[in-house]
């Protein structure tokens, strides 16, 4: 099974791979490039975010999976945003499956300067002094001091967005 990631960043690659891998013993795991647009804010931006990636990656493979991590809207949070990555899974069929990862708070100058119009990888790495921090340990790892990083919580979105079909019988796919 070829299963083609709408992204040439290497943590959503390694990621992707690891998860496929625990559940499928045949698969072959490769990013793409694909057009994306500006930091999603809001459920809905992220999700479609991803959903676009797994379209445009699924032309190159058997599965496309898109993978997409947005600003949302969390009340009574300190800063009112959680950063959540949205995988979506899409195959020839046209079926898509949706996953998320935990959500997490980023500073509130980070936040503030996303909505100045820059993009968040872009803060952190000045905050962290890590460049490509998103290609590496991300945000995540360098706000849990190391204890999760950007693999693990990819991990999560992929894994979640694999149910349906790991349980086709119980989701009537």
């Amino acid at each position: 099974m070829r299963i083609a990631v709408g992204s040439t960043n290497p943590v959503k690659i390694k990621a992707t791979e690891n998860v496929f891998k625990k559940f499928f013993s045949d698969v072959e795991v490769f990013g793409v490039g694909v057009r994306s647009k500006k930091q999603p804010i809001g459920m809905k931006e992220t999700i479609e975010g991803a959903i676009s990636r797994a379209e445009q990656a699924l032309t190159h493979g058997d599965l496309g999976v898109g993978i997409e991590a947005g600003l949302v809207e969390i009340p009574y949070s300190a800063t009112g945003y959680f950063d959540i990555q949205f995988c979506a899974i899409k195959d020839k069929s046209g079926l898509t499956t949706l996953g998320c990862g935990m959500g997490f708070e980023y500073p509130k100058a980070v936040i503030e300067e996303v909505f100045k119009g820059k993009e968040v990888g872009e803060v952190m790495e000045k905050i962290s002094g890590i460049k490509e921090i998103g290609r590496k340990i991300g945000a995540i790892g360098f706000l849990s001091k190391g204890v999760i990083d950007r693999v693990s919580l990819t991990e999560q979105a992929v894994i979640s967005a694999l149910i349906p079909r790991i349980n086709k019988e119980l989701y009537m796919l």
